[in-house]
């Protein structure tokens, strides 16, 4: 079984709450809005991180972060980008995540799970604050899967 961080719209904060469960995960999926390389870089001090280029992600830093990331992990098909618009229609995913609109998601369309791990960086008018811990279990498979994933909403305190 693997625990994964999943989280997005950081814009400059890393939150001590967050880094605490980061630490707890194997790995990280930023899905935008980083915002800064120093703020990569300390995630990438912690674990291994998948990032895509968020619309707030500008400068030299970021040319190497992809606008979208289509990937295999632990069996699990996962189509990444920032933008929810920007998810092509024939995505084949087990997983889709996005960010940008600073709101948690997260339905099932299909056999495809869509999730918005909202942001965990500055609070937003009065949004809450959030990330999401994603799980891979290997072992089981589910429909339309190679392998079976639940998502757990977090809430970090404001």
């Amino acid at each position: 079984m693997h625990k994964i961080a999943v989280i997005s719209d950081t814009h400059n904060l890393l939150r001590p709450e967050v880094l605490d469960i980061i630490k707890t995960c194997e790995l990280i999926l930023h899905a935008g809005d980083i915002s800064r390389q120093d703020i990569l870089d300390t995630l990438q001090d912690l674990k291994k991180v998948y990032a895509v280029r968020g619309n707030n992600d500008r400068g030299g830093w970021t040319a190497d972060i992809p606008c979208f990331l289509d990937f295999n992990l632990f069996g699990c098909r996962i189509y990444m980008t920032h933008i929810k618009r920007n998810i092509p229609d024939d995505h084949g995913a087990d997983l889709v995540i996005s960010g940008h609109s600073h709101r948690y998601s997260c339905v099932q369309d299909g056999d495809t799970i869509y999730l918005n791990p909202g942001s965990c960086g500055p609070r937003r008018f009065n949004q809450d604050i959030t990330m999401a811990i994603l799980t891979i279990d290997e072992e089981k498979k589910a429909p339309g899967s190679g392998a079976a994933i639940s998502i757990e909403r977090i809430d970090i305190p404001h």
